[in-house]
């Protein structure tokens, strides 16, 4: 007897004798057939049945299956993602306006070997030979490949460093406070600020045409806080003698790095111009060059004398204030 003829007399279904497709061996692709819904949906079904599920409804699985039981909430939210992709978008471009941080990524490329490396030369400059930064189609290869190019990793992590060992020394003088802590990291900032504005006025007075960009210089002049922790360091280990040793070494070093490094970025300029070496311009980018390299050490000793030598007016007011609550007990 046809099912479909008893179907349309009314006769009512029986679940037990339901047959069930997926059992068949002989059906070519079984899962096709509960993978297309559209067969239930032209019937009116709200929902699909599952075989053998005694004709208890289920939720369907597929996106398309959802977006036919709810249109209006679906459309909503792909309007509203797209929404917020725009607005991430334009956030995006509105950063990159005044902090540039697709190029803030390319001086953080470093690794573990890089950074090594990289030490070693801010502490024994005399021994590298090749100082040319290598480039890739007009481009700066990322420094975890040239230990010539500049990074903001090693500066920023010195920096941080330098105000931690601050903060170590002072206390060990009885003299640590956060107001002073704060003192300390505020000028050290503030002198790297105006250094870098002040070698910017200069390479404007001057017309240097130069690559070296502001991200540049502050990379450059960072590197110096390395060569504070080590001297700062050495004052609290050794006295006023290995202060004086590591710093001292420490200056020549960056003095060093400093002149070899600025040299191809300043002078090389001048010599793609054809400016005659002994022209009035190129010995001004030259004293350029010797007054940003010279400006270093000062500025390495005078961030961290305090540090370590203390004057006998200080190393005295601890001792009477001591003495003067030892006096007033009763």
């Amino acid at each position: 007897m046809n099912p479909g003829g008893l179907a349309a007399v009314g006769t009512p279904r029986q679940p037990s004798k339901r047959r069930v497709p997926v059992s068949q061996p002989g059906m070519a692709d079984p899962h096709q057939l509960f993978d297309d819904t559209s067969s239930a949906q032209s019937r009116g079904y709200g929902a699909q049945r599952v075989p053998g599920g005694l004709g208890y409804p289920a939720a369907s699985a597929s996106p398309q299956g959802a977006f036919l039981a709810d249109p209006v909430s679906n459309m909503a939210m792909a309007y509203g993602s797209s929404l917020a992709a725009q607005g991430k978008e334009l956030v995006d471009k509105n950063i990159d306006r005044f902090i540039p941080v697709t190029k803030l990524k390319y001086y953080f490329a470093v690794d573990t070997m890089y950074v090594g490396k990289k030490l070693g030369l801010l502490v024994f400059p005399y021994l590298h030979q090749d100082w040319e930064v290598q480039y890739q189609q007009d481009t700066p290869v990322a420094p975890r490949f040239d230990v010539n190019a500049p990074d903001l990793y090693i500066p920023a992590m010195a920096f941080i460093t330098y105000v931690l060992v601050a903060g170590l020394a002072l206390g060990t003088q009885d003299r640590f406070s956060p107001d002073l802590l704060g003192l300390q990291a505020s000028s050290a900032l503030a002198w790297l600020t105006v250094e870098v504005l002040a070698i910017l006025l200069s390479l404007y007075l001057i017309t240097v045409n130069t690559d070296l960009s502001t991200i540049d210089l502050v990379a450059f002049l960072g590197y110096k806080y390395v060569g504070m922790i080590g001297g700062v360091l050495m004052g609290l280990l050794f006295g006023k003698i290995g202060y004086y040793l590591v710093l001292g070494w420490c200056c020549v070093s960056i003095f060093v790095f400093m002149i070899r490094t600025l040299r191809l970025k300043i002078l090389a300029e001048a010599a793609a111009e054809g400016i005659p070496v002994r022209g009035a311009r190129n010995q001004l980018r030259m004293y350029l060059t010797m007054a940003v390299a010279a400006a270093q050490p000062l500025l390495m000793y005078w961030l961290t004398f305090h540090l370590v030598l203390r004057s006998p007016a200080a190393q005295a007011a601890p001792q009477q204030g001591g003495h003067c609550s030892r006096n007033n007990k009763p």
